[in-house]
């Protein structure tokens, strides 16, 4: 119990400390691309890829943006992977999808990438090819944010309380927050199905043929 309600705690102090004004931030450039018809590319690895496959379907059916994950195809992850290297394979999806300076890119990543310790090098190097093409960036990261905090338009960083829970807890809040920004005022165009069910008059019960 002691481990429960410690964790518990902790998340209760990461909903107090995340900052209010950098989901703001997020929103506001993803509001501004969905204006201009832009085109939504997220990019996780990990618990981070399984996100941005959720994340996708929700920004697609939700707000109406063109949004894609290239973890989703996962004959050409692998290909590229076992011909070119890891390192390369967003960038070279990115390339191949004719990234424009109109899209934005959104990272979800614990540690948001980092050459210097050989950690995510293939968000780095997508980052990269998105700063040279002039996309906005956006992220939702942990611990000090890495190159995506860097580089980024607006980065959500959850705060870390316990760097012994760092990734469980940054990977449950990255969930809350894009599920905030899918429910957001100025992106959502679709209802939810159970909130749209509440609100809709019950269908009348149907009678059976005599």
């Amino acid at each position: 119990m002691d481990f429960i309600r410690q964790y518990l705690l902790e998340s209760k102090q990461i909903l107090d400390q995340i900052s209010t004004e950098s989901i703001a931030a997020v929103v506001e450039v993803l509001a501004a691309a969905k204006q201009r018809g832009a085109r939504l590319f997220v990019l996780g690895v990990g618990g981070g890829a399984a996100h941005a496959s959720h994340a996708v379907n929700d920004f697609r059916k939700l707000t109406g943006m063109e949004a894609y994950a290239p973890t989703d195809n996962v004959a050409e992850l692998t290909a590229r992977t076992n011909d070119e290297g890891w390192e390369t394979v967003f960038a070279a999806w990115l390339e191949i999808s004719r990234l424009k300076d109109s899209d934005v890119l959104l990272v979800i990543s614990v540690g948001g990438g980092s050459l210097s310790r050989n950690v995510s090098p293939n968000l780095v190097r997508a980052l990269e090819y998105a700063r040279q093409v002039g996309a906005r960036i956006v992220g939702i990261v942990g611990r000090d944010g890495g190159y995506t905090a860097q580089v980024a338009d607006a980065c959500v960083i959850v705060p870390t309380v316990n760097p012994s829970n760092v990734t469980p807890h940054t990977e449950s809040f990255q969930a809350l927050v894009w599920h905030l920004l899918v429910s957001h005022p100025l992106l959502k165009s679709t209802a939810t199905k159970w909130e749209s069910m509440q609100t809709a008059p019950a269908a009348a019960p149907q009678r059976e043929a005599l």
